[in-house]
C-alpha cells in the first residue's frame, strides 16, 4: 500500500525585524517582536545581539507591547 502524505500549504513569509547573536559560534536569535529588552542578551551564551532581518513566517502577537512588561510577571 502507499499512503502519501499531505501537501503542506505554503506559508506567507515577510522581512521580519530579528535580533541575531553577536558571538559567532552561536546560532541564537528573537523575533523583535517577542522581546522583553529594547537590546537583549543571547539566551544561549549572554552574549550581545545586533538587530538584522530575517525572512519568516508571519506570526501574529497579541501583546503589542512586550518590551513595557516586567520580567517575571505573568502576560495576560
Amino acid at each position: 500500500m502507499y499512503f502519501r502524505r499531505k501537501s503542506v500549504e505554503d506559508l506567507i513569509q515577510e522581512n521580519t525585524k530579528v535580533w541575531a547573536c553577536k558571538n559567532e559560534s552561536c546560532k541564537g536569535w528573537i523575533r523583535d517582536n517577542f522581546s522583553f529588552e529594547y537590546v537583549p542578551t543571547c539566551h544561549q551564551c549572554l552574549s550581545p545581539m545586533i538587530s538584522s532581518l530575517k525572512m519568516l513566517p508571519i506570526i501574529s502577537n497579541s501583546n503589542k507591547d512586550m518590551k513595557s512588561l516586567h520580567k517575571g510577571r505573568l502576560i495576560s
